[in-house]
């Protein structure tokens, strides 16, 4: 059995659509069905890489298809096709014929996306930026093979602004240009749904804003009756929206960096807390606004190395993490989402240092304090990642390894 693409119908007219597909496959995309039960370790990963690249290549397929429908035709009818071939979403499927349109102008993304060797996502991220403004497709089409999506995401960004002209400055006025939302009530749940966009500077300051209230929130909370994240977000919008008279909660809103050329004697390389880069002229204009809390941080000026004089991080320990960590050090969660984080755990004695605190949201704390999970660093590029405990079922055998403990997770 096929799984993937199988092409062995007696109907005549998929065995048009077939072509050259000898017994079933030929250059087809085929992924023979197997036990997985069964499989080792290296197995699955073997398997799931297939997979993957099968995966890629019926995404290049779908999109020349739509391509070819679109260009007989127009999009409205490659649109219909696709609603009632794939039993698509109209929106879904206008983002299909747009998609397959872009990318039938980039060879080298759909060669690799054919090949198999980047996948729909990173070649849907090309395809929108190909969009934008200009780009080096290949340059992009080289880092997508190496990188995982959220690392793309940014290394596209950076090139997008490197290949604006205009310091990414003409791609955030089109973005603010782009912003939308909507709110409407849920026909099957009854519930309101309210769903927006917004540019990156915009949505920077309301997600720190709104971060600042989950917090004070949780503050608030009985440590025995937490609410999940998912539900203190929500209660934190009803809050800021309804009750403005109780305010937010104190510290920095927003984290904007740069660097400094002292040969220019300017500040070069502006960008959020995350890493996202940052057009000059936007960074001037917030600044004309905000009050400004330099990120340069150095052990004989800052406040950095605590010990045990205090369990939680200061201020400008948290912006310190947020420079370096850019987020959540296991899943890259935004860093105003991120709790500061023991490597040595405050219980063992560990110190409330800079070196011994890293980034971490609610769902990699979890795993580090109730799974086992540990804080890595890289010794050759100095990053934090979380790593899960040893394999509690490998090829060979068991093991008797069992998560030290089962604790809550606290602050810090």
């Amino acid at each position: 059995m096929l799984v993937a693409m199988r092409f062995d119908s007696d109907q005549a007219e998929y065995a048009e659509a077939a072509g050259s597909a000898v017994g079933g496959c030929g250059a087809a995309v085929c992924v023979s069905a197997l036990d997985v039960a069964g499989l080792s370790e290296d197995g699955l990963r073997a398997r799931i890489s297939l997979i993957g690249r099968a995966e890629s290549m019926l995404a290049a397929m779908k999109s020349k298809a739509i391509a070819e429908a679109t260009r007989r035709t127009d999009a409205a009818n490659a649109e219909r096709i696709v609603c009632e071939e794939l039993r698509s979403s109209k929106r879904n499927a206008r983002h299909d014929v747009r998609n397959a349109e872009r990318l039938a102008m980039l060879p080298a993304t759909s060669e690799a996306l054919a090949a198999g060797e980047i996948t729909e996502p990173h070649a849907r991220l090309i395809a929108r930026a190909s969009s934008e403004g200009p780009i080096d497709e290949q340059v992009l089409v080289d880092a997508a093979k190496a990188e995982r999506i959220d690392d793309f995401s940014k290394t596209m960004r950076r090139h997008q602004q490197e290949m604006s002209g205009d310091d990414g400055q003409a791609i955030l006025e089109a973005q603010r240009k782009r912003r939308t939302s909507r709110m409407f009530k849920s026909g099957d749940t009854g519930m309101f749904v309210w769903n927006a966009e917004f540019d990156p500077t915009t949505g920077q300051h309301i997600a720190a804003v709104v971060a600042d209230k989950e917090r004070e929130l949780w503050r608030r909370e009985d440590p025995k009756a937490r609410r999940t994240p998912q539900q203190r977000m929500a209660d934190a919008l009803a809050e800021l929206i309804l009750e403005p008279e109780k305010g937010r909660a104190k510290g920095i809103a927003l984290v904007l960096v740069a660097d400094y050329d002292a040969a220019s004697r300017e500040l070069v390389n502006a960008r959020f807390c995350d890493g996202s880069p940052l057009p000059m002229p936007e960074l001037v204009r917030l600044a004309l606004k905000a009050d400004i809390f330099p990120a340069v941080f150095d052990a004989n000026t800052q406040n950095l190395w605590l010990g045990r004089t205090r369990r939680t991080a200061t201020d400008a320990q948290r912006i310190a993490l947020t420079v370096r960590d850019q987020g959540c050090i296991g899943c890259g969660t935004a860093p105003n989402r991120c709790f500061s984080h023991h490597v040595e755990f405050w219980k063992d004695g560990g110190p409330t240092d800079y070196p011994n605190l890293v980034l971490v949201c609610n769902d990699c704390h979890h795993q580090i304090h109730d799974h086992g999970h540990q804080a890595i660093q890289n010794p050759h590029t100095g990053q934090w990642e979380t790593r899960p405990p040893p394999d509690a079922f490998p090829d060979t055998g068991t093991t008797t390894w069992q998560p030290a403990h089962t604790n809550s997770v606290l602050l810090n």
